[in-house]
């Protein structure tokens, strides 16, 4: 902390481009709206390091579903709200009445009754999180014109089955902490072998199709029968266009040679996460178990991707930047020693993700906010 002047580096007409906004997928947004938020966030972590008090949105209620587990998320959004002035509530997924017959359009109008932002997490089935997101949006918006409420209620897409957008601009701002401008950058996006569970995709597609759009040089690496959906393989190449580029490879060890960032990663094999989406419809809850067991197995083929000391001497100078969403699985996702050497550099690129929160909810929520802002300061 220090106590020299908090400086204001935020242009009324650049936070226009967010105000109102909600973030359903960095793909919605324009590259000058992404700009935008990250400045944003940039000016609240310095006003937070400073303690510097925000609280821009006090009485109101951030609310939050997650329908799978989360520990960094859930802290970011609270401690985001908190920091704001807001009351986070977060509850599970299951304390909905979706499992009733409840439309997500249906929970979006009661939702939209009270609270004043919204936060979700539903990732585990392709085809549905994104979906129910955009719906729940849709209920609080038909809401609020039908009573003539004038209230900014953005949605906030804390993972789904698409992105992961929280996620990935907090990996953005860390990014160009360490490395400025990601021009002729070479990122590394690959899988990694678990032994946990099978895990979503959005992550891995949520980075190749924003960082490419910021220019750098992303690689794509996983085994054979790991690909990623078709919508944001063609995104990300699109995306690339603009300066940087995008490739795929079947071998870690070409990925990473001569690699400035690594991000070695787990998600599940591509028929399997399909199997799975029919096996919900169902409710068949034994065929979702033998489908993990599945997922498990198949990632056992190939227990030899993993972030290594080896690996990480093919990088340049040997010495990129290693980068995880967390909790990695130590010993197979990532070795011991490199999590040891970059424990603090992560820790790091987590703590971004509260900041980029609160930009998401303040850049939507307050009018002439680089005026309030200024005010603050």
């Amino acid at each position: 902390m220090t106590d020299s002047p908090a400086t204001i580096d935020l242009d009324q007409a650049d936070l226009d481009l967010i105000f109102g906004h909600s973030m359903l997928s960095t793909e919605d947004w324009s590259t000058a709206q992404l700009t935008s938020l990250g400045r944003l966030a940039r000016t609240l972590a310095d006003f937070d390091r400073r303690r510097i008090r925000t609280s821009l949105l006090p009485f109101e209620l951030a609310w939050a579903v997650f329908f799978d587990q989360s520990t960094r998320t859930k802290s970011a959004w609270a401690g985001a709200a908190a920091r704001l002035g807001m009351q986070p509530v977060i509850v599970d997924g299951s304390s909905t009445q979706i499992s009733h017959g409840e439309t997500a359009v249906e929970t979006g109008a009661m939702l939209g009754m009270n609270a004043h932002a919204m936060g979700i997490r539903h990732d585990l089935i392709l085809g549905e999180g994104n979906t129910f997101i955009r719906d729940v949006k849709t209920g609080i918006d038909r809401y609020l014109a039908a009573t003539g409420d004038s209230r900014k209620v953005p949605v906030v897409n804390l993972q789904c089955d698409v992105d992961h957008p929280t996620q990935t601009m907090a990996d953005l701002l860390w990014l160009e902490d360490n490395l400025g401008d990601l021009s002729e950058r070479n990122i590394t996006v690959s899988w990694a072998y678990s032994p946990s569970y099978a895990k979503p995709l959005s992550v891995p597609q949520g980075l190749i199709t924003l960082l490419t759009r910021f220019g750098a040089n992303v690689t794509l690496a996983h085994p054979p029968g790991y690909r990623l959906t078709t919508e944001t393989m063609v995104a990300a190449e699109a995306n690339a266009g603009g300066g940087g580029s995008f490739r795929v490879v079947e071998s870690m060890d070409d990925a990473f040679i001569d690699a400035d960032v690594v991000y070695p990663k787990s998600w599940g094999a591509y028929d399997l996460m399909v199997e799975r989406v029919d096996a919900n419809a169902r409710g068949d809850t034994a065929e979702l178990a033998a489908i993990e067991a599945r997922a498990l197995e198949r990632n056992a083929q190939f227990t030899d991707w993993i972030c290594d000391e080896r690996r990480m001497g093919l990088t340049r100078d040997g010495d990129a930047l290693y980068m995880h969403c967390l909790p990695a699985d130590i010993g197979a996702e990532v070795s011991t020693g490199v999590m040891e050497h970059h424990t603090v550099n992560v820790a790091r690129q987590a703590n971004w993700k509260m900041y980029v929160v609160m930009a998401l909810l303040a850049g939507a929520k307050v009018p002439n906010l680089a005026e309030a802002m200024a005010a603050l300061a």
